[in-house]
Order: C-alpha cells, then sequence, then structure tokens
C-alpha cells in the first residue's frame, strides 16, 4: 500500500513535536542516572532494590504500550496523549516526593505509563504523517536531535544532584512534561486519519496482534531491534555503578562521561541518514548490528587484559550507542511501516519487545553487580553477538520469503 503523506499537517510543528516527545524517555533514566548510588546510601538500600527504580519503570512502559498503542487507533492520538501527559506530571510530582524507596518506586511505575503514552504516540504520528518511503529517513533525523537528551541530560542530571540532591531530577522532569502538554494542546492536530472504533474490542485487538505478531516482517525488525536496545540498556543500568562505585569518578564528572559514550547515538543517526541514500534498510541494519558486536566483543576483550580504566568503557559504550543510532530508526520504521492500519498496535508490540529486554537486561546486570566489570562486559558481549546473529538469521528469511 503506497502511503502518502497527509498535506493538511505540512505546517504543523510535527518533526519538532515527534523530537521532544522521544525525548521523554532517554531523559527519564538518564537525568537521574548520577542520583542512583546517593539513593542507595540515602534509603540504605542494596544496589538491587535501587535498580527497581529502572527496572520497574521499563515493566511500567512495556506493559503500557500494549494498551496505548491500541487506545490511539481506536480514540486517536491526541486525546490519549494529553491524558498521558497529565499522569507523568502527576508521577514526577509523586517521585519528587517521595519519602521511601519503595514510593519512589511506584511512582516511577506510575511515570512510565505517561512516558510511555508520548513515546507510543510519537511513533504511530511518523506512520500517520509521512509516506512509507520517508518514515525511516525522518525517525533517523528526529534520533538525531533526540540523542541531545541523552548527551545533555547526565551532565544536568550530576550538577542537580550535587547541587540540589536526587529530587531536583524529578522536578526538572516534571517542568519539562508541563512544557510538551501546553505545546501539544496549541500545536498538535489530530494525525490518526483511520481510527479504528474495534481497535479495543478483544476480538479486534486479538486480531491486530495476531497480523502483526504473524508477520515475518515485524520480527525481521523487532528483535534486532529489541536486542540493540537491550545492549545500551546493560550502560545506562550500569554505568553509574561502575564508573562511581568501581572506577572512582566523582559524581559531578559522571554526567560528563555518560554524555561522551552517549553521543555514539548521534554519531549513529547522522552514519544512518547518510547510509540510507545509498543503500537498503535491511543493509544498514547489518553494518549496526556488526558495530553492536564490535563493542561487546572490545569490552570482554579490554577487561579480560586488565584495561580497567574509565576510558574503556566509554569507548565501547560509544560504539554500543553508535550501534543503536543506525538500528533504531530502521527497526522502527521496518517493524511499523507494513500497518497503516494497525500503527499504534505494532510500534506498542514492538516498544514492549524493547522493554522486555531492557528488563532482563537491567535485572540481570543489578543481580550480577560483583564490584567488578566482569558482569557487565559478558553481557554487553552476549548481546552484541545475538544482536548480530539476528540480524542475518532473520532478516534472511524475510528476503528469501
Amino acid at each position: 500500500m503506497n502511503h502518502q503523506p497527509l498535506p493538511q499537517f505540512a505546517h504543523a510543528p510535527i518533526l519538532l513535536l515527534i523530537s521532544v516527545m522521544l525525548m521523554m524517555q532517554p531523559l527519564s533514566t538518564d537525568l537521574y542516572l548520577a542520583s542512583l548510588p546517593s539513593l542507595a546510601s540515602g534509603f540504605n538500600v542494596p544496589v538491587s532494590t535501587v535498580q527497581l527504580t529502572l527496572t520497574l519503570f521499563v515493566i511500567g512502559f512495556g506493559g503500557a504500550q500494549l494498551i496505548v498503542g491500541p487506545l490511539s487507533d481506536r480514540f486517536g492520538r491526541r486525546p490519549v496523549l494529553l491524558a498521558g501527559l497529565v499522569l507523568y506530571i502527576v508521577a514526577s510530582a509523586l517521585c519528587a516526593l517521595s519519602q521511601s524507596i519503595d514510593l519512589l518506586i511506584a511512582a516511577r511505575f506510575l511515570q512510565a505509563l505517561g512516558c510511555c503514552t508520548a513515546v507510543i504516540i510519537a511513533r504511530a504520528i511518523v506512520r500517520d504523517a509521512y509516506a512509507l518511503e520517508d518514515s525511516a529517513r525522518v525517525i533517523a533525523r528526529a534520533s538525531t536531535w533526540i540523542s541531545l537528551a541523552p548527551i545533555f541530560g547526565p551532565i544536568l542530571g550530576s550538577y542537580l544532584q550535587v547541587s540540589f540532591g536526587w529530587r531536583a531530577a524529578f522536578v526538572a522532569l516534571g517542568i519539562l512534561s508541563a512544557c510538551i502538554f501546553a505545546a501539544s494542546v496549541m500545536h498538535l492536530p489530530e494525525t490518526n486519519q483511520h481510527k479504528n472504533p474495534k481497535a479495543t474490542d478483544l476480538s479486534g485487538l486479538m486480531e491486530n496482534y495476531r497480523l502483526v505478531l504473524g508477520s515475518r516482517e515485524f520480527w525481521a525488525y523487532a528483535v534486532p531491534g529489541a536486542l540493540s536496545y537491550g545492549a545500551i540498556f546493560s550502560f545506562i543500568s550500569g554505568s553509574s555503578f561502575v564508573l562511581i562505585n568501581v572506577l572512582g569518578v566523582p559524581t559531578q564528572w559522571f554526567g560528563y562521561c555518560f554524555a561522551l559514550g552517549v553521543s555514539g547515538y548521534m554519531t549513529g543517526t547522522l552514519i544512518c541518514r547518510r547510509l540510507l541514500k545509498n543503500i537498503s534498510g535491511l543493509q544498514a541494519l547489518r553494518i549496526g548490528t556488526a558495530c553492536s558486536l564490535a563493542s561487546g566483543v572490545f569490552f570482554l576483550a579490554a577487561t579480560l587484559l586488565g584495561m580497567i580504566h574509565w576510558s574503556m568503557i566509554l569507548v565501547a559504550m560509544f560504539l554500543a550507542m553508535v550501534a543503536h543510532g543506525i538500528n533504531f530508526p530502521v527497526t522502527q520504521s521496518g517493524a511499523v511501516s507494513p500497518f497503516p492500519k494497525q500503527a499504534g498496535t505494532a510500534a506498542g508490540l514492538m516498544g514492549a519487545l524493547f522493554m522486555l529486554f531492557a528488563f532482563i537486561v537491567g535485572s540481570v546486570v543489578g543481580a550480577t553487580h560483583n564490584g567488578t566489570l566482569y558482569p557487565m562486559a559478558i553481557i554487553a558481549c552476549a548481546l552484541g553477538a545475538l544482536n548480530f546473529y539476528s540480524a542475518r538469521a532473520i532478516t534472511s528469511q524475510v528476503v528469501a520469503a
């Protein structure tokens, strides 16, 4: 089906709003990464308990996508988005006011539901408002802007932690989400021109799930994308403990270290945009997953050889982020584009798969942390190898079909 861009959206700030909404996910985690060690000491709980503020966020984010996508297919993108942003604002306030780690974990779960709404709606809007052949390039362009969030977010978070404590990060997130809400109310049109009144009916929901999950093309892109996200999440969830507690990097410098590593994502999106001008998405995905493998192998080999230094962590992280910067636009577009009438459902299912992998990775990173680099290096290498293999084994079947 040839999906044409919708002319009535030509003058709406769609790309800007998409970019800002997608920024909410990395900011929701990266802005308080420097605070994780202080949360453990402040609440007098182990690292594994503090990791629940990340992993429960991932569970909430992943599970909500199975609901948000179909809701937006039925009722439209705009009303679902606005409701999710209100929830995010309230949850951010609860996070900032939390007096116990249990309340913080619960509030983070609610925050994830609101964040998920913004991200899923942004992905579905790409499918609504842009032609099929343009969607990967649009996502790559938006991803370049999104990469600013994980670059500058940890730096800001580090200074907020040092100057005001961990609560300041959640105050900042609440202010940001309120601004996005106001901009969406004023400037975001409804982009869903194919509302499906049966999208949330059990029969319609099951039919949409069956259609998407039964597609080889969906899995060909979703699995490599999820593995790629899992690889970067191993760094997101473990880098603060490794750099600050194991390698002794000062908290105020953590944000700069993390930003250097995450700048690889911007580099990857720029590479992806250049690649897609000359080669197919599948060819670009093979290049990206090869970079993911290189990151994991380098990390494990350097650790085994005794190259225990913060700069080594940043090189491995940079390569993993480059890989994801190439992989994400291709996998996102490839998994959602075949489903013009189920774009929300497809985006939700892919996002849920991403979060499932992230939850598993975050849980394993937290449970295996032993004061050394070995667990994190082994996990990164295993994910890189699986990502490299999946992009060749699964996609080859789709091409053959």
